[in-house]
């Protein structure tokens, strides 16, 4: 965890209009991170995110790895009872860090790269070729066959889908990145 720093009095409302999302509304009630299924890996859970960005602490924001992690399951949302989606918001996030010229882990950013190009590929997550892709891309996944009796396990059981299923609309998801990759290069990574 980082130490405080000098607040930044913009931040907040950047990243409120940004994002869309109104996000001065949190009076930190904690579900969006009691319901979060990746709050436990996280630097910052999703309720102290939202709250360093109210206190103005853009470098301890931007630099952290809870930015990068949200699988925008949209839990968050569901449960807030001001109706603050922190899906755009940890987007919006991601694109002022780029900006800003914060990098994220490499095996973060393997992930969260490896998330969004199942994705691209399939219109949805297909976690046998996201991890795979993972364990490929990232410095951590450079012994292949550490997790190979997990996956053995989950593929037997049925957790895991062998053949990927495209989902109908596949072209709409597709325009979605066609949007984002008219973004300037420095952004997009």
């Amino acid at each position: 965890m980082t130490t405080l720093d000098r607040p930044d009095p913009g931040f907040s409302l950047a990243v409120q209009q940004r994002s869309g999302e109104p996000i001065l509304r949190c009076y930190f009630c904690q579900k969006c991170s009691a319901g979060c299924p990746v709050a436990n890996v996280m630097d910052y859970t999703p309720a102290q995110v939202i709250r360093l960005i109210q206190l103005g602490q853009k470098d301890a924001v931007l630099s952290s790895s809870a930015i990068w992690l949200c699988v925008g399951c949209e839990t968050c949302g569901t449960r807030c009872p001001n109706h603050i989606r922190l899906a755009p918001m940890f987007d919006t996030l991601r694109y002022m860090a780029l900006e800003g010229g914060y990098k994220p882990l490499p095996a973060v950013y393997a992930l969260h790269r490896s998330f969004l190009d199942s994705i691209r590929l399939w219109g949805r997550v297909h976690e046998l070729s996201m991890l795979a892709e993972y364990k490929l891309r990232s410095p951590l996944g450079s012994d292949l066959m550490a997790d190979i009796k997990v996956a053995l396990t989950l593929l037997v059981k049925g957790k895991i889908l062998t053949l990927p299923e495209r989902v109908r609309g596949l072209a709409q998801v597709r325009r979605l990145y066609g949007t984002q990759e008219s973004r300037p290069a420095e952004v997009q990574r």
